[in-house]
């Protein structure tokens, strides 16, 4: 039986002005996935959190480096 494990990371804008700046969160995930090197993402999964300071969105994304 094969088997294999996917890594994953979640990532926000900082809390609070400009936290639901989702263009900004997308740049911020491209510089992520940037400094990991070669990796192929197998999922990307949106989510909104309501705060009292309003939405605010997180990316989590689901990835395994290309030499695994």
């Amino acid at each position: 039986m094969e088997s294999w494990t996917v890594r994953h990371f979640s990532q926000a804008n900082p809390a609070g002005a400009g936290q639901d700046d989702v263009p900004a969160l997308l740049r911020r995930v491209a510089d992520t996935l940037e400094g990991l090197g070669p990796v192929e993402v197998q999922d990307v999964v949106m989510h909104t959190e309501i705060t009292a300071d309003g939405l605010w969105p997180s990316l989590t994304v689901y990835f395994h480096k290309a030499d695994d």
